[in-house]
């Protein structure tokens, strides 16, 4: 009984607070003129793997390596085929041309240096620091990237910034922490739930990473995007989910690891960072194919995260 309240109430206060932290990221890019696609990838995208980052750091120090690896894994899975695939149904995601250079490139090499350090075994403290210096140069270059092309715009449009409201925007930054605190409590009752519930049927700690404990941490990104989807700010909708998979390969991986190194699960080399992988390289061509991920886009990667789900359901099983 106390497990179906965790999850239920878990549910509950991810949707709600996606809602209140998107309203509130939008009023925040509009006050000081950055694009959604920024705030996306930096203020969502990073908020919204705080669930992510807590659930890694507490399951290495708890000596369940599987469970942080898969998390990583099977969340940046989640969040392009379950998570786009289900934004793209609500309302087609435009693709803009620079991020999807920029932001897709580094999604890409984030990717591919932890296809490295699956393959080398480990994750220690000099890997976690190289990891972690990577996201600090991205957001920076990120945010001056953004901030001179909004400033050429209002320049060649000889707009002056509209006055800053410090009281709304003091409203504005209230509702956004709000908003992740809800979303950060509802993870941690759902995640809690369902870890309590995967371990009554004795599935392994890998397969609970990388579904139940991945695809909870991953509801922020879920409820965020899909809201973002509905009130049509695409940009967010797509900056979250690829400043997120960014973030949680360096920044949840290189943080843990810098405070306890640990050992990545041989599942993960052998099948898992591969699906990741596909689900990359299927998005990069999806986003180039008429720079849209348009419905029927977004219900093949549901039909694929489907078919990924039922296979890990039979390596449980078998």
């Amino acid at each position: 009984m106390m497990i179906a309240l965790f999850i239920i109430s878990g549910l509950v206060l991810l949707f709600l607070g996606g809602d209140v932290l998107v309203n509130g990221a939008v009023n925040i890019a509009k006050h000081f003129g950055m694009s959604e696609l920024l705030i996306g990838i930096v203020l969502v995208g990073f908020g919204t793997s705080t669930p992510e980052l807590i659930t890694s750091i507490l399951a290495t120090f708890e000596g369940q390596p599987g469970i942080a690896v898969g998390n990583i894994v099977g969340s940046n899975t989640a969040n392009i085929m379950l998570i786009l695939g289900v934004a793209a149904l609500i309302y087609p995601i435009a693709c803009d041309k620079k991020a999807f250079a920029r932001d897709g490139g580094f999604m890409v090499l984030a990717s591919l240096l932890l296809l490295g350090a699956c393959y080398y075994g480990a994750m220690n403290i000099w890997s976690g620091l190289i990891f972690v210096c990577l996201i600090g140069g991205y957001i920076a270059y990120c945010v001056v990237t953004e901030m001179q092309a909004v400033k050429a715009s209002q320049h060649d449009m000889m707009e002056e910034p509209a006055p800053l409201d410090k009281k709304e925007l003091v409203k504005n930054s209230g509702q956004f922490v709000i908003g992740l605190l809800m979303t950060f409590a509802g993870a941690h009752l759902l995640v809690s739930g369902s870890i309590d519930l995967a371990r009554i049927f004795g599935i392994s700690e890998t397969i609970i990473g990388l579904t139940i404990v991945a695809i909870g941490t991953s509801m922020p990104e879920l409820v965020a995007s899909a809201m973002a989807a509905i009130k049509k700010n695409t940009d967010i909708a797509y900056g979250n989910i690829i400043g997120s998979n960014i973030y949680n390969i360096l920044g949840v991986l290189g943080v843990t690891a810098i405070l306890k190194p640990f050992v990545i699960p041989s599942q993960i080399v052998e099948f898992d960072i591969w699906v990741m992988l596909g689900a990359t390289a299927l998005l990069l061509a999806f986003s180039a194919w008429g720079w849209s991920l348009s419905r029927w886009k977004g219900a093949v990667f549901l039909g694929g995260y489907g078919l990924y789900t039922f296979v890990l359901y039979m390596m449980a099983t078998a």
